[in-house]
């Protein structure tokens, strides 16, 4: 007993769309095997844990939201921690080892780890693990696979330094852990072909398998030498592999009537109040041989208190597209029992440490509401999903394949195949169709369907009780592993929704003769945005908004130009807007934006056309960071001499890091200074919140 308490380790999570939660269970699953016990909470459930008093080694599993914050879950830990009274040996005492999962994507890459890594840092806190910092725009597994290898070796050793310290005889530990499964040992099970079912148990409860493939014949045939989703080929298709532990089931689901209503979608958000509004207009800004759809949608929020500035954002509560409901229905035969209320449960006796009833899954729906308002349908499925959809897979060879897409020798393959094609639960289906997968797991491994955010795109000073917003319709094309195109979740279902208002001569009077009911969306505001306007108008600000980057912008000079006719006597600074697109005659969005020239509100308007072609002697610049260069100067005296703002909207990955870069160069080149020394200026600027992005992937 007194050896199990000694290999104790707290292990915390905290999780914005459970990617921290499944790694976190993950750690959990595999600790038993390596002779220790996690103690495993949500860092949001404070008084399950105290590391004032704490005294085993700790690990921490944190993702980042938004623009770098921690998840919502550690609030309250983070602001706690960060405490300014608090000693500098606050947390002497404790060892821990820290894991960050972010997106590169984004500027402050993993900022939600960091924060809370330096803080216990500054307070003390010693490590006894490398901090790991995984990145989701490449592949998690790359970092987390190798860090929680690594993690059992570096437990051992702090609970061997704990030992010590308490002077007491480190033998009798050393000796009960070694008898523990080494970290890099693996289960080894020989097998044919033909027993894949894997149905030992010790297999099951075991961290790794490895497999074995005899007659290889069987699931590859050798006149295919191009990899696929649902082939292999060496070496991958000849490794013996190393796989997942099998999640434990822990979700019950009992179907009952047919009878009663299904919750409101007020009830799928977790934080403040979702309103119903009615869409009161929709234009297409694109022309229709324009390479994106870019759509601009009005809102009534007059009868609401919905209440917004100019640069925030809010979320549209989406639904899942009724077509994939349906044939998802279809493929896991239950067709018949859409209407049905389900009632879903924890599966009595579970093994899976702190289960629990899925929030987003409501107490009492019918099945389709489920499907349709509730999971993400069209996620891509992590290996942990695969390792589980292994054994409802009946095929010999799917259930190969399956194996190899979820191991550490497939990494590439998944990485091919399934996350850079956007394959989702349905095309794994089709592609494996003896794969059926019960209910309990989808709802056990589906995530929570997000809402999605959205750029406000006009002021409620300018248009009381009016919200506009602009996106373009996002496209799937078909891939070979994903060989139907489809469109975005949120985005689609919107085009869908407002084709009345887009063609109002198509199929929309009703039999009555009159025009067709107005729409109703679901909107939250979404918290946490300093994307706004300088409070002094006497500031200066520059605008850089490609595409339906400049949606925000709008929203900006709308708001400056009632300022500016409200309060004739106030000093306006200058405004500086850059705008691009592809061509001119095609996706050029707001042509109107001359207005806001011609009436002062803007003071300089430059736009740039990256694929029209020009006669002129000296080209003109394709692109926003082209534009910036050229006016590098005045961009410098705005941001350095008049301590101006620089607002950035847009694609993070083609456009904001070659504006970043652009700026650096501007500041090197205008300081004499050298390019190190400007990139600090820039960070300068962002801590100051006078260089702010609101970006994408």
């Amino acid at each position: 007993m007194c050896c199990d308490l000694k290999r104790r380790f707290l292990l915390l999570y905290a999780t914005q769309k459970g990617q921290a939660k499944a790694i976190a269970e993950e750690i959990w699953q595999q600790a038993g095997a390596h002779g220790l016990e996690a103690d495993m909470h949500c860092i949001s459930e404070m008084d399950k844990y105290n590391l004032e008093t704490e005294k085993d080694p700790v690990v921490i599993v944190i993702s980042t939201t938004g623009t770098g914050d921690p998840p919502d879950a550690a609030r309250k830990f983070v602001k706690k921690i960060q405490d300014t009274t608090l000693p500098p040996d606050h947390f002497a005492h404790l060892q821990y080892g820290l894991l960050g999962l972010g997106d590169s994507e984004y500027t402050f890459f993993c900022n939600g780890g960091k924060t809370v890594d330096r803080r216990l840092q500054e307070l003390g806190a010693q490590h006894f693990y490398d901090t790991g910092l995984a990145d989701d725009c490449v592949g998690l597994e790359l970092v987390v696979d190798p860090w929680i290898d690594g993690l059992w070796l570096a437990l051992k050793e702090a609970f061997l330094l704990q030992k010590e310290k308490e002077g007491m005889s480190s033998d009798a530990v050393s000796s009960s852990l070694s008898a523990a499964p080494h970290v890099g040992h693996e289960l080894n099970l020989s097998s044919e072909v033909q027993n894949l079912k894997l149905e030992d148990e010790r297999v099951r409860s075991s961290d790794v398998l490895t497999q074995k493939l005899v007659d290889i014949h069987l699931v590859a045939p050798t006149r295919d030498t191009e990899p696929s989703l649902v082939h292999s080929v060496p070496p991958v298709s000849q490794s013996a592999l190393s796989i997942p532990a099998l999640p434990p089931e822990y979700i019950e689901v009992q179907f009952q009537d047919t009878h009663g209503k299904n919750p409101h979608l007020s009830s799928l958000i977790s934080e403040g109040t979702a309103f119903e509004v009615p869409v009161t207009k929709a234009v297409q800004l694109t022309r229709e041989d324009a390479i994106k759809t870019a759509l601009l949608l009005e809102l009534d929020i007059a009868d609401t208190v919905f209440d917004y500035q100019p640069g925030d954002a809010f979320c549209v509560i989406c639904p899942n597209n009724v077509n994939e409901v349906e044939e998802l229905l279809h493929i896991l035969g239950l067709s018949e029992k859409g209407e049905y209320f389900v009632c879903v449960k924890v599966k009595e006796g579970t093994k899976k440490k702190g289960a629990a009833h899925p929030q987003h899954i409501p107490e009492r729906s019918t099945l389709k509401f489920i499907l349709t308002w509730c999971l993400e349908i069209r996620a891509i499925p992590k290996k942990a999903f695969l390792r589980a959809l292994v054994e409802c897979t009946s095929d010999v060879g799917e259930k190969r394949r399956l194996q190899e897409l979820c191991s550490r020798q497939g990494a590439s393959d998944y990485t091919r195949f399934i996350r850079d094609s956007n394959v989702c639960l349905l095309d794994l289906l089709h592609a494996f169709p003896s794969c059926k997968p019960s209910l309990n797991l989808l709802i056990e491994h589906l995530p929570k369907l997000q809402a999605r955010s959205y750029s406000v795109s006009s002021s409620n000073l300018y248009q009381p009780g009016k919200l506009c917003f602009v996106f373009n319709i996002v496209e799937f094309p078909a891939c070979p592993a994903r060989p139907v195109s489809r469109k975005g979740v949120c985005t689609g279902w919107l085009a869908e929704l407002v084709a009345p208002l887009l063609h109002p001569n198509k199929n929309t009077l009703d039999t009555k003769g009159g025009s067709s009911s107005t729409e109703k969306i679901s909107i939250f505001a979404r918290p946490n945005n300093n994307f706004h306007l300088p409070a002094d108008p006497s500031v200066p600000f520059v605008m850089v908004g490609p595409g339906t980057g400049i949606s925000p912008f709008i929203g900006f000079l709308q708001h400056r130009q009632k300022l500016r006719e409200e309060h004739a006597d106030w000093e306006f600074g200058e405004t500086w807007l850059v705008f691009g697109c592809r061509h001119q005659d095609r996706d050029y969005l707001f042509k109107q934006l001359r207005c806001f020239l011609e009436n002062g509100t803007l003071t300089h308007l430059k736009v740039c056309f990256s694929r029209d072609s020009s006669t002129a002697e000296v080209a003109p610049p394709k692109y926003v960071q082209d534009v910036i260069r050229l006016y590098a100067k005045e961009i410098a005296r705005v941001l350095l001499k008049e301590r101006g703002y620089f607002y950035v909207c847009g694609d993070k990955k083609h456009m904001a890091d070659g504006v970043s870069d652009a700026v650096v160069d501007i500041l090197s080149m205008e300081m004499e200074a050298d390019k190190l020394e400007a990139m600090k200026i820039l960070a300068m600027l962002r801590e100051a919140k006078r260089y702010l992005q609101d970006v994408w992937s």
